[in-house]
């Protein structure tokens, strides 16, 4: 999210997590200031609500990543590079809430899990592509049958208003929710809420 009116018309949503990239690079980067004190004229100020903040993180220094959880009061830090398990436990020591990004083809991808158990909080499984996320391209979900970790996880990649069948029939015992991002985008970090709206609608309706 980018849009300070955009980001108070989603708050308004039956949601829980709200993110924000701060890797350079990405067509979503969130750079926009905060006041010294914040107030209602803060791009963050979502009118008290009860949606958790995520700062997503691409291969970023533990330092600065504390550095903008503090400035952006994130409750958790989304990590999508290369980041190692113990920089994970380093932050987790320090009581940040983290979700680690994982890129899924195969089962055999899983495997890369078992090092950061007990090192985050959730995992997120991503499809496999060139860069860090953004493939706008679902993977088969049924490679996660595979996946026999503690950890809850969060599916993501190419989820779209097409795919409300697909999640309904997902199973896991560790499966903990859908990241929604460029299949309701209207350009990059612009949600058509309209579509969130409807697609929510029906998620929640069956659940």
């Amino acid at each position: 999210m980018r849009n300070p009116e955009n980001i108070r018309q989603l708050a308004t949503l039956d949601i829980n997590w709200i993110g924000f990239i701060f890797y350079k690079k990405s067509l979503r980067y969130f750079d926009l200031p905060i006041p010294p004190q914040e107030k209602n004229n803060s791009p963050l100020t979502i009118n008290h609500s009860p949606l958790k903040r995520v700062g997503v993180f691409v291969n970023a220094s533990v330092e600065e990543m504390m550095e903008k959880a503090g400035q952006y009061k994130l409750d958790y830090l989304q990590l999508h590079g290369n980041e190692p398990a113990d920089v994970c436990h380093t932050l987790h020591k320090r009581g940040y809430a983290l979700i680690k990004a994982f890129p899924i083809e195969t089962k055999e991808d899983l495997s890369k899990t078992l090092v950061y158990e007990d090192r985050v909080d959730y995992f997120l499984f991503d499809t496999k592509c060139n860069e860090y996320g953004g493939s706008g391209k679902l993977f088969d979900w049924s490679v996660l049958s595979a996946y026999k970790g503690n950890t809850p996880f969060l599916l993501s990649g190419g989820i779209n208003p097409g795919c409300i069948r697909e999640i309904l029939q997902f199973q896991h015992p560790f499966f903990a929710g859908i990241d929604l991002n460029s299949g309701f985008e209207i350009t990059p970090g612009l949600k058509d809420i309209g579509k969130l709206h409807d697609f929510i609608k029906e998620i929640r309706k069956t659940n």
